[in-house]
């Protein structure tokens, strides 16, 4: 059998290095020859890479790879496993990868490490009050009175309860919060695990501090935040989203956010990038992020070092801890 073979999609610019490094790089080339995408700017097309995944044994994916359909599959002829760079693999991976049995991995538990460490921040960024304190305070103004919140004993409620929900529970309990769930497939088991309380959308939205979006873009979720459940949250509370944007119909948050009732965390809109004019540029009481809760760019060199040991783990019929099997991938939200 001839040397394994494996594709790298991704070109090699400037977002390529801070996912590999020198030694990412010696690593990867000592599991087999490996393919780079020598492009310093385009990745491949259809046809490019129905061309060159023939007789490769593993294909690396990343954001904006051509997607794995039935098509491009038909040529993947000693295809084995893909590996995504990203946490989600569902814009790229689709039935026709796993009908051929091919394994999958990515790195969404780091990913979702990342955007879990990012619902903490975004929480205490706005509780604080941190961008206005130090805009003001850079412009010369003193604050006459302090009027900044703390996420300390608050009660968090918590929109579905997927990988990045789990370690959000994790990253909350120094804060001695109370929590509440919002999930359709929660198991009492989990809930009585971190002493957490299962709450249908109109309680988690009327006796919630903060509540923070987890759920997936399915056409289920498809604004599932209604202005209704909006206009139910108490004065002062706060709106978290780092999960799909449609998930929160965006033209009602926008009205209940005029009223200056209450105030929002968003990471995630409707349309990226969020156009020019867009009415959520207009309110203080949003702080609004580019789609950035993860991975930190110092994380994106542990995402590579993952799937590399899984590439080893599987070709030695070892367990893998990156895998992503059909049924989740439909469900997976993450960036």
């Amino acid at each position: 059998m001839g040397q394994l073979k494996i594709l790298v999609t991704m070109p090699k610019n400037q977002i390529f290095y801070t996912f590999f490094n020198e030694d990412l790089i010696r690593q990867l080339e000592e599991i087999g020859e490996v393919i780079w995408n020598e492009s310093s700017t385009t990745h491949y097309t259809k046809q490019e890479i129905c061309e060159k995944i023939k007789d490769v044994d593993i294909c690396v994916t990343d954001w904006g790879s051509p997607v794995l359909d039935e098509d491009v599959m038909s040529y993947a002829n000693k295809l084995r496993m893909v590996a995504h760079t990203g946490g989600s693999v569902r814009p790229y991976v689709t039935d026709a990868v796993y009908e051929k049995g091919i394994t999958v991995i990515s790195g969404n538990e780091v990913f979702a490490q990342s955007v879990a460490e990012s619902v903490i921040a975004y929480s205490l960024a706005s509780l604080r009050d941190i961008p206005r304190f130090s805009g003001d305070l850079k412009n010369g103004i003193w604050p006459s009175a302090y009027y900044n919140k703390g996420l300390l004993d608050r009660t968090v409620g918590i929109v579905g309860y997927g990988m990045i929900s789990k370690m959000v529970v994790q990253m909350l309990k120094p804060f001695n919060v109370k929590i509440k769930v919002f999930s359709r497939h929660i198991a009492q088991e989990e809930l009585d695990k971190h002493q957490m309380e299962k709450a249908d959308l109109p309680e988690i939205f009327s006796t919630c501090d903060i509540v923070s979006i987890h759920s997936g873009m399915t056409k289920e979720n498809y604004h599932l935040i209604t202005e209704d459940l909006l206009r139910l949250m108490p004065e002062g509370s706060l709106l978290v989203n780092t999960a799909r944007g449609a998930v929160i119909d965006e033209p009602a948050l926008c009205r209940v956010l005029a009223e200056g009732k209450i105030n929002a965390v968003l990471d995630v809109y409707e349309v990226e990038p969020l156009p020019q004019g867009h009415p959520l540029m207009g309110f203080d009481n949003a702080i609004l992020m580019p789609h950035m809760g993860g991975p930190t760019i110092d994380r994106r060199l542990v995402v590579v070092q993952a799937l590399i040991t899984d590439m080893r783990h599987y070709l030695q019929g070892e367990p893998l801890k990156c895998e992503i099997d059909q049924a989740y991938a439909g469900k997976m939200s993450t960036h």
